[in-house]
């Protein structure tokens, strides 16, 4: 999958968009400029992806790819989307799994509107995976612990904004509640934060959920020496990473069961938090979001219903997606306006 916007293409050591790089170089019909770059091959019935259309046409100078160092000196990888100096900033903590190049759509129109974005990878994912994840060390507890606080760090230290937003898909709000200093966070939007527990989980998705954290998952990791995510649609996962993450969803509690985790930092999380679950999420039902999203003591909760905003659909991933521009312009107000109370 495509971990950032811009990929090094060997065979004309040019950059080229990252969607391109899986097609061999042959039959190239024209190229296409990319300010300050060089000129980009493009293929014969090859529709450039909606990123590279604007770098041609000069509207992301300030997207740059970044990297960060967390406490234990582990580097990462993301994206920053600056839209001026003492702008506000939103961080996007993305989902187990899924590649922050995902998050473009929504980090793009949040800078349109006036929102500095800093989409970014956990250890172990995308652009922030070493070449081979077997031996890699990482814990699924250190995306919060380390990976989440390490990006607020950054974008304390390097920028300068006029407040500091969370808007966390899944794993992003499950986790955040355990950074260091949520101090900094003005005020935090999670979509489908839900406890992984197999038995809160909707319809199909609970004898789904069961045999994939008790039997697919721990197969397949120790088979591997990781979890091999990209044959099933996500990113691989490391080793402990996997089985920890499966762990948890056999536990009633799901991470709020981990004794091993410093838990009473959700307590220390006072920033106004609205906690969205989607109807026809099966993954992320209603219970299992309150089930976990009430750990932490200022939340609002909203059962967001497809239909009220056109859209036929939205599940676990839609919210991101190009076509629900509507829910991000209200994302965005009620991270203003709830900082303001």
């Amino acid at each position: 999958m495509v971990n950032s916007a811009l990929k090094h293409y060997p065979h004309y050591n040019i950059p080229v968009c990252g969607a391109v790089e899986k097609y061999q170089p042959v039959g190239a019909s024209a190229h296409i400029n990319v300010p300050g770059r060089a000129k980009l091959p493009v293929y014969a019935g090859f529709q450039l992806p909606e990123m590279c259309k604007q770098m041609q046409a000069g509207r992301m100078q300030n997207v740059s790819q970044v990297t960060f160092t967390a406490s234990d000196g582990f580097e990462m990888g993301g994206t920053l989307y600056t839209a001026g100096a003492q702008a506000p900033f939103v961080i996007v903590n993305g989902a187990t799994g899924v590649p922050h190049s995902f998050y473009r759509r929504f980090a793009a129109h949040s800078q349109q509107a006036g929102f500095s974005v800093l989409t970014f990878d956990y250890r172990g994912v995308g652009a922030s995976a070493p070449k081979d994840l077997r031996g890699f060390s990482a814990q699924v507890s250190d995306w919060g612990l380390m990976d989440m606080q390490a990006a607020v760090n950054f974008v304390e230290s390097t920028c300068t904004p006029d407040a500091l937003y969370i808007v966390g898909h899944s794993a992003g709000g499950q986790q955040a509640g355990m950074i260091r200093s949520p101090d900094k966070i003005a005020a935090m939007v999670t979509m489908s934060s839900q406890s992984g527990y197999w038995r809160l989980q909707g319809g199909w998705e609970k004898p789904k959920v069961w045999f994939f954290v008790t039997v697919f998952i721990p197969m397949l990791t120790r088979l591997f020496g990781y979890f091999p995510w990209r044959y099933f649609g996500g990113e691989d996962l490391p080793y402990h990473v996997a089985l920890g993450w499966a762990a948890w969803c056999r536990s009633p509690g799901y991470l709020l069961d981990d004794a091993r985790l410093p838990l009473h930092r959700f307590r220390e999380f006072g920033s106004p938090v609205l906690a969205c679950s989607i109807d026809d999420d099966n993954w992320g039902t209603r219970a299992a979001v309150e089930a976990m999203m009430s750990a932490y003591p200022n939340v609002e909760f909203r059962h967001l219903i497809p239909s009220e905003y056109g859209l036929t659909r939205l599940g676990h991933m839609g919210f991101f997606r190009k076509g629900s521009e509507a829910l991000w312009d209200e994302t965005l107000r009620w991270l203003q306006q709830a900082h303001r109370r």
